[in-house]
């Protein structure tokens, strides 16, 4: 099915972070757009506010009648989705064209000019990045991302005139195989989604198969010394990066008061004196890797200067949520061992002095079992971590498998304790935190506005 012949877009799991964003896409389209989720949430609130109808029960009956057509509508689902819904097997039975989110930013790779971020960890902030440098340069873009930017208040940025698409290239379900990127940055191959993929070869290897699909006279930008090979075609230039090595890095890094600046060192044109807008360490090295993309691309250096200075973040991405000469408190997303390992470090630089606590909810039992270690190890860098239960998310329990893997493993000296999620809120009523930290992917988040507001009123 070409977009030209599509009227309609049903989504199953029209809730998802990267589902909504490709929603809104066929919204400002100007096509019918419908859907199912599980449970209703503020983003399909909002999905509903512009003009897209879901509904909550898995109920074929429940489908719009302008999504009964399958000439011209096509079905979008995520692959969280279980094989027997009733909408999916509907769907299947009567002949509709069906394509996994990943599929559809395909498409939209192969008509526009892909801008992708893909690696275990930093791809959402590093593509947000890119995406505001070039939505605000001369060039715009259209974006898809993973994490809603706070400069737009979504993860979708649309452009009536721009060739060029900012994607997060997700690894997950090997999703990124899909895309036919025109430059790409790989950010981190730690291994991750073991139970999909089974062997840490195998995730290595479906990273090499990915940057054969970058298109020739586009570009590979490559995190320096990853595990991993590369196998680009003939006319694909290749760029190394890092904080401070590489053909594009950091030098003469300042922190001070609560600022970050640095010189942005490129084999194009160095830009000195950059301000990150959002000032947490770990953003210095994503920057890095969301200039060189647009530079290379024809930002001018006072585009990059003032893209990366007006950066605000993402949410539940070092997500500041009080700031003040006696308390701190933030969200962060970081649910992989590399990611909490840096989340901490960046703490650690930013309030050395300062004792820090993590409540930090482990997202799926398989992640849990297969890293646990690694977790506590990343965990031990602070003073006191609070470990709640498991977020299941697509999983089912596995025997033997719980939070307490990860507690008995953290180092001596480290305050410890174990509560359930339910108890968390009571729990922060009770103390006077110094640095609070909310780590996971989880559905811990739905309780920080009320943990946020108990502690400004401490």
């Amino acid at each position: 099915m070409e977009l030209k012949d599509i009227k309609a877009v049903y989504f199953i799991g029209a809730g998802g972070i990267g589902m909504s964003a490709i929603a809104r896409y066929f919204i400002h389209k100007g096509m019918v757009v419908a859907g199912y989720d599980k449970t209703p949430s503020a983003l399909t609130r909002q999905l509903e506010q512009e003009g897209m109808l879901i509904h909550y029960e898995e109920n074929v009956e429940e489908i719009p009648q302008a999504c009964r057509d399958r000439s011209a509508c096509l079905v979008v689902y995520t692959p969280a989705i279980p094989a027997d819904h009733r909408e999916l097997v509907y769907f299947r039975e009567n002949g509709f064209e069906i394509e996994k989110r990943a599929q559809v930013l395909g498409t939209l790779t192969r008509t526009h000019k892909g801008l992708c971020v893909a690696g275990t960890h930093g791809k959402t902030t590093t593509s947000t990045m890119c995406a505001h440098i070039m939505h605000q340069s001369h060039l715009d873009c259209n974006a898809f991302l993973g994490g809603i930017s706070k400069n737009y208040g979504t993860n979708y940025i649309l452009s009536d005139s721009s060739d060029y698409v900012v994607i997060e290239a997700d690894e997950f379900d090997r999703s990124f195989h899909w895309l036919r990127p025109w430059m790409t940055v790989i950010t981190s191959t730690d291994p991750d989604h073991l139970d999909i993929y089974g062997t840490k070869e195998a995730y290595l290897e479906s990273f090499r198969h990915y940057t054969t699909l970058i298109q020739p006279g586009g570009a590979l930008i490559l995190h320096k010394n990853l595990e991993m090979k590369q196998d680009v075609s003939e006319g694909v230039k290749v760029y190394e990066y890092s904080l401070e090595e590489g053909d594009f890095h950091a030098a003469n890094i300042r922190m001070k008061n609560g600022e970050i600046t640095f010189d942005f060192i490129s084999p194009i044109e160095n830009v000195p004196n950059i301000v990150l807008g959002q000032p947490v360490p770990i953003n210095i090295e994503n920057g890095v890797a969301a200039m060189a993309m647009a530079q290379l691309n024809g930002c001018t250096a006072e585009e990059l200067k003032y893209g990366m200075k007006t950066y605000g973040g993402v949410d539940r991405r070092f997500d500041f949520k009080v700031k003040n000469d006696r308390h701190v408190f933030l969200s962060d997303y970081a649910h992989h061992p590399k990611e909490i390992f840096q989340s901490a470090k960046s703490m650690r630089e930013l309030y050395h002095d300062r004792k820090i606590t993590a409540i930090f909810q482990p997202h799926l039992y398989t992640r849990t079992r297969d890293f646990y270690k690694e977790f506590a190890e990343a965990l031990s860098q602070l003073d006191e971590v609070v470990l709640c239960d498991i977020y299941p998310a697509r999983e089912k329990p596995i025997p033997g498998v719980t939070s307490k893997l990860i507690y008995d493993n953290l180092k001596p000296g480290v305050e410890k304790r174990m509560i359930h999620k339910e108890d968390v809120i009571d729990f922060v009523k009770s103390r006077d935190f110094d640095v609070l930290i909310v780590l996971g992917a989880g559905d811990l988040d739905n309780y920080v506005p009320q943990m946020a507001k108990i502690i400004e009123s401490k």
